[in-house]
């Protein structure tokens, strides 16, 4: 008999969440010129806007991740993709900046178990040599969804003005809550088109384990961790960087480098379908990587320093170019590179977390996205003060940064037996 392949189509499932929650987050930076334009907001009330997202995500990644521990992954995500699907079409109600801060605040909060839930929703489906992979098709499918998104908001903005924009991705996640409440299941033994199989195969990948339906979370191990510290504090580098393309580069492209609303919508989906590549590339290589070596240290580490060292080395022409078509093939280089670095990351606090990795991969997201949530405030001031290329400067230097903590980061190293 052969195995079913169900696991295959909850990442499937996973896949479309991941790109919902990028089409959720981008769809105001494609809609930042013309929002700034009708509020009168400057580049620094737009810089809170953006960030209020961003430290809502952070400060509840990890009550999210536990909520998804704790409940299982199939009323979890019903849960918090419904919430933050209402909040953004709620940003349509916004009347000044204190509303729109506040509702992308609320927006974050929803968002912010969505990748730590969908990790734990993952780690009692997919064999361990699929975890590489998987993690870089599912951030892949974030980026393919970010890409699109400019081009969908013009299109929606130029025919029935930005709040349209807002409305249609908030009805879209809705659509996508009742479609995985009614096919996943927390495990694979409860799910009825497993056959005996899969489920076979399933469970002798994972060492015959099975998911305790109640358990606390183990805390102390976890923050005791060293490893999770150093790829907590490689991902606040790595955050910082993505924030500064995500929320200001369609901004940078139409104020800096002068290209049209048009123009706007398509020089900025590049970069990010450039990820989307980075994205499957990197999983991939590092798990065949890794079952051809045995290393899956050495798998982990050398996928991602290099990813973190080409980011760096580009982004310094994509800057300094004065032509602005090249300035965004430079940044192409550079998101691919950034995004190589993804699937690796995620794969690492599966391959450290096993059952708890909800959790683990919570405290990396939450400290990684504080670094995203002082970007957009941060970028806002320096450009005010010093002009667009300094921000793209730092930006590089901090993917140094992140490469030289890369090399202390052991995959091998599980937090605690299973």
């Amino acid at each position: 008999m052969k195995p079913t392949r169900v696991r295959h189509v909850i990442l499937g499932l996973t896949v479309a969440a991941y790109m919902i929650t990028y089409m959720d987050r981008v769809v105001i930076a494609a809609a930042a010129p013309v929002i700034q334009k009708e509020f009168a907001f400057d580049m620094v009330t737009m810089g809170w806007i953006l960030s209020s997202f961003r430290w809502g995500y952070a400060f509840f990644q990890i009550p999210g991740g536990w909520l998804g521990d704790q409940v299982g992954p199939r009323r979890a995500l019903t849960w918090i993709v419904t919430w933050w699907s209402i909040f953004t079409s709620a940003t349509t109600l916004a009347w000044n900046a204190t509303s729109m801060v506040a509702v992308r605040f609320l927006f974050g909060v929803g968002e912010a178990g969505a990748f730590p839930i969908a990790t734990r929703s993952l780690s009692r489906w997919l064999l361990p040599a699929e975890r590489g992979f998987a993690q870089g098709i599912t951030h892949a499918g974030s980026r393919l969804g970010g890409a699109l998104t400019p081009w969908l908001v013009v299109k929606l903005m130029t025919r029935y003005g930005w709040r349209s924009a807002f409305m249609s991705f908030g009805v879209l996640g809705l659509l996508w809550a009742a479609v995985w409440f009614w096919y996943y299941r927390d495990t694979p033994a409860e799910h009825k088109s497993v056959n005996p199989a899969e489920l076979d195969l399933i469970h002798k990948s994972l060492g015959g384990a099975r998911s305790r339906t109640s358990r606390s979370v183990p805390w102390k191990a976890i923050l005791a961790s060293r490893t999770l510290w150093t790829v907590s504090l490689m991902y606040f580098c790595y955050s910082y960087c993505l924030a500064v393309y995500l929320d200001w580069f369609p901004t940078y492209l139409n104020n800096h480098r002068h290209f049209s609303l048009k123009q706007m919508g398509f020089y900025a989906s590049m970069p990010l379908l450039a990820g989307t590549a980075g994205d499957l590339l990197g999983g991939w290589i590092s798990d065949i990587w890794s079952k051809r070596s045995g290393n899956l240290k050495l798998a982990r580490q050398g996928v991602a320093i290099f990813g973190f060292l080409l980011a760096a080395a580009s982004i310094l022409p994509g800057t300094f170019t004065t032509n602005p078509v090249h300035s965004v093939w430079y940044t192409c280089l550079a998101f691919f590179g950034l995004e190589l670095t993804v699937g690796v990351s995620w794969a690492v606090t599966l391959d450290i977390g096993a059952d708890y990795a909800g959790s683990v991969s919570a405290v990396m997201n939450s400290c990684g996205n504080i670094g995203g949530a002082i970007s957009p405030a941060i970028l806002a001031y320096l450009v005010k003060y010093y002009g667009w290329n300094v921000p793209f400067v730092i930006a590089s230097g901090f993917c140094v940064m992140a490469a030289a903590l890369f090399t202390r980061i052991d995959a091998t190293r599980r937090i605690f037996a299973e």
